[in-house]
């Protein structure tokens, strides 16, 4: 065996490796950790950037198709009716416009169908949104106990939100019929004599809001539901370790804690009746939008409809229709201080 040793090769500055060239496919050498730094910077820059700007703009991508159908379907229309009810249109030469200024508001003032109208969108709106909320505030609470079938009840309690209006007024115009009427019949087997429900003054205001408080009960309930499965269990079981009965517990507990919730869905009710159209258009048969023959179950909406493609006089409906506007405006203020009274300092 050789006693040599094997120097290790050093290399002078600027002198070539000689196993440089001798890489396989003959090509030269690279470093390791070489290659195009400024090229790899800028790709992490880029991809920076794109994540910076993915996290800043996304949401609002996300979000602009609603704004987009929004100024289409709702901002352009209102405004083109507020600009339309400062002039003299008609529904036959839409592209004339006479500039009248506010006159088809003051009009409004002196107009008797117009606060007949409003009087009746009142009368209706409360007879149908107090029984409204209150059965379906007691619905819920049933609902809300563990019984069997409950999933199949709260389906049972949406069937008549799901129905269409036009069916649904359908079957309460054959139920309130003078002549035929199942009304009629239950108040026959009582000793009452029949009712002309359609060409009554309050018998049809009354009738109107039975199909609307059919239709929006069940929808209510479910919203109370929701919000008193979110009440604290602890609230009910120190109520019942207090003895407090379920009413005892269903108006201590149960209702403070659905204020909120309660007052939404007033408001919402209210929008609702303000702006009721279907349910007294069909109940009138085939009388059109005069909402019975003495305008007696005539609505906002109605008087609306009249106005613009029955008498063709588009500029008094925007007015009217901003009107409602006002109104809706004036009831969601009053809501907003209600509920800012209400609210603990």
């Amino acid at each position: 065996m050789s006693d040599e040793t094997t120097a290790p090769a050093v290399l002078v500055p600027g002198a070539r490796d000689p196993g440089a060239g001798a890489r396989p496919g003959g090509g030269l050498g690279v470093r390791a950790g070489g290659g195009d730094p400024d090229g790899t910077s800028r790709r992490e820059a880029w991809r920076s950037r794109r994540y910076r700007w993915d996290l800043r703009w996304s949401p609002y991508a996300f979000v602009a198709p609603f704004f987009l159908f929004f100024a289409v379907f709702g901002l352009f229309p209102l405004l083109y009716t507020g600009w339309a009810a400062l002039h003299q249109v008609e529904l036959t030469d839409p592209d004339s416009m006479q500039w009248v200024g506010l006159r088809n508001f003051t009009r409004l003032l002196d107009d008797e169908f117009f606060w007949n109208a409003l009087r009746n969108t009142f009368t209706i709106g409360v007879l149908s949104t107090v029984p409204q909320l209150a059965i379906a505030l007691g619905l819920a609470h049933l609902l809300n106990y563990k019984m069997r079938g409950s999933a199949f009840f709260r389906v049972a309690v949406l069937t008549p939100y799901a129905t269409s209006v036009a069916a649904a007024t359908l079957v309460f115009v054959l139920i309130f019929g003078r002549d035929y009427g199942m009304a009629n019949w239950a108040l026959g087997l009582v000793g009452f004599d029949a009712v002309d429900w359609q060409n009554g003054s309050f018998a049809s205001q009354f009738a109107v809001s039975t199909i609307v408080v059919w239709r929006w009960t069940g929808y209510n309930a479910l919203i109370y539901l929701a919000a008193m499965q979110a009440v604290p269990g602890e609230l009910y079981e120190s109520a019942e370790l207090d003895g407090a009965s379920r009413f005892q517990q269903f108006l201590h507990v149960t209702v403070p804690s659905l204020r909120p919730t309660i007052l939404f869905t007033c408001v919402v009710s209210t929008i609702g009746a303000t702006q009721l159209f279907g349910e007294p258009l069909l109940f009138n048969g085939g009388g059109g939008a005069t909402g019975g023959a003495d305008h007696q179950f005539q609505t906002l909406g109605l008087y609306l409809y009249e106005q613009g493609w029955v008498n063709l006089h588009l500029g008094r409906a925007s007015a009217i229709a901003w009107a409602m506007f006002l109104i809706l405006l004036l009831i969601a203020g009053a809501a907003r201080l209600l509920r800012g009274r209400g609210e603990p300092r």
